[in-house]
Order: structure tokens, then C-alpha cells, then sequence
């Protein structure tokens, strides 16, 4: 059964987060991580804080637009909550 990764990463450097869902999260982190992902590419380097399994790609799609509704102090008590 497939699953899918919502995922929360984070770049140290410029202390911002970047919120995403796929279905394989070992590529998708080496594609942000190359300057493959024109939205992250000027934040590299990323490093993962937080991976959610979801069984359907729709209940990542919501849980990712969830947490990229969240102000950064909610997102940071979500991260610390579920890591």
C-alpha cells in the first residue's frame, strides 16, 4: 500500500521552514537539498524536523495545507508535539 509524507523541513541558515507532501521523501529532500525546487533553492541547506505518514494522498494534501495555515509559533509547538 502506498503511503504518503507530509513533511516539515527546515534551513538553519536563514532559520525558515518549508512545508511539503510526497510520495518519496529521500528524493524529494535530495531535490530541495540540490537547487532542483525553485521555491527552496535559495534556503539550502534543508534538514528534515518532522515526517507524517498519511495512507492516501489526499489526507496529506490536507494535513499539508493545515500546517501551512499555521503561524510560525503554532508550527513550531505542532513540530514539537508530534517529533
Amino acid at each position: 500500500m502506498e503511503t504518503y509524507t507530509v513533511y516539515i523541513n527546515y534551513s538553519e541558515k536563514f532559520d525558515k521552514y518549508y512545508i511539503g507532501q510526497t510520495e518519496n521523501f529521500k528524493s524529494r529532500l535530495l531535490l530541495h537539498n540540490s537547487g532542483l525546487v525553485q521555491s527552496t533553492k535559495p534556503y539550502i541547506p534543508w534538514v528534515n524536523v518532522l515526517l507524517i505518514e498519511k495512507s492516501s494522498r489526499s489526507e496529506a494534501i490536507i494535513l499539508e495545507k493545515k500546517l501551512k495555515n499555521l503561524n510560525r509559533e503554532r508550527l513550531i509547538s505542532f513540530i514539537e508535539k508530534y517529533k
